[in-house]
């Protein structure tokens, strides 16, 4: 993956950023003039399952189940599912629909936080009690499956509106840390605080199509204010080999950013390949769903705008009784 800030002009600094950082890909009119992006986001409907989609996501859970991934750790299942994705097209923006925010299934073209919601999302279909005889029945698989993926990208698993997507991957982590679907084991590594203020979003409305509305932009703040407030934990990229070994296959990996206001510049999920921790991830526009040629931490080590690790380790709890997330 190339530096992340590929070029020199500031317009394309903001715009490369906000594409590998957010779901919510900027829709403004100055991404037509940066690169053609008009184009990238996912134009079903919101709640609708592609008939693509369902075919994607009953062939892999019925191959995770015929493997026998379902008495796996939720960990090593991610690592083992993630893989079946590679090649999996990069496509940005696959979360901005028309119309009130709605969960949008789309296993066709991931980015980075797609990919890991839901490849752990997946995960925990797979492990969940009775799944295959839930898998014959499409409606019940696929409504069982909309309430766990809404549990991760959503605050307290609720859509209730755009300010309710889990925007900022540090704010991800701490709902999910929150709620114990993860545990964000950055402290437990040594890692150190940093207490930089978020504030991309706020201050590039104009990159958002939603916040025109100022209602939203006002939640937006309110987030942010209590994100810096709080502080996030990393481990700086100059010590990422000294805790090489305590991260496990699956563990969720955020890349830390050095641009201002933002907190990630990247996510992925943690792979060992032959002794060397390698990052399981969806880079990049233009690329798919790999494995990275270096290690974690070189890779980390040489990419501009990327300083450090947020580890999440997904946890083996019991799943609640679901409910559709269809609506919100």
């Amino acid at each position: 993956m190339p530096p992340l800030v590929p070029g020199s002009l500031a317009i394309v600094v903001v715009m490369s950023t906000a594409l590998l950082l957010f779901r919510s890909l900027p829709t403004s009119h100055t991404d037509v003039a940066v690169t053609d992006l008009g184009e990238a986001g996912d134009t079903q409907d919101p709640g609708f399952w592609n008939e693509e989609d369902w075919s994607i996501f009953e062939a892999k859970v019925s191959w995770a189940l015929g493997q026998g991934l379902d008495t796996l750790s939720v960990g090593v299942v991610m690592a083992k599912i993630g893989r079946s994705f590679v090649g999996t097209a990069y496509v940005p923006g696959t979360l901005e629909v028309e119309g009130p925010e709605s969960l949008v299934i789309n296993f066709r073209g991931l980015d980075c936080v797609t990919f890991v919601e839901n490849v752990f999302a997946m995960s925990r279909f797979v492990r969940a009690a009775g799944a295959g005889t839930l898998l014959g029945d499409r409606k019940s698989a696929e409504d069982f499956y909309e309430s766990i993926l809404s549990e991760h990208r959503y605050r307290n698993g609720q859509v209730n509106g755009y300010a309710s997507r889990l925007h900022y991957f540090s704010d991800w982590v701490g709902d999910n840390h929150q709620r114990g679907f993860v545990r964000d084991i950055s402290a437990e590594l040594y890692g150190i605080v940093d207490s930089e203020a978020i504030d991309f979003m706020s201050t590039h409305t104009d990159a958002y199509a939603r916040l025109v509305d100022m209602s939203n932009v006002s939640l937006i703040k309110e987030m942010e204010e209590r994100l810096s407030a709080e502080g996030r934990v990393y481990v700086p990229e100059d010590r990422i080999n000294e805790v090489v070994q305590e991260i496990h296959d699956g563990d969720i990996i955020a890349a830390t950013s050095t641009l201002a206001g933002l907190d990630v510049a990247h996510t992925g999920l943690a792979l060992w390949i032959d002794e060397t921790l390698h990052l399981l991830h969806a880079p990049l526009v233009g690329e798919a769903v790999q494995i990275s040629e270096t290690s974690l931490a070189e890779r980390i080590n040489k990419i501009e705008g990327q300083d450090g690790i947020i580890i999440a380790r997904p946890q083996d709890q019991p799943r609640r009784e679901t409910t559709s997330a269809r609506e919100g």
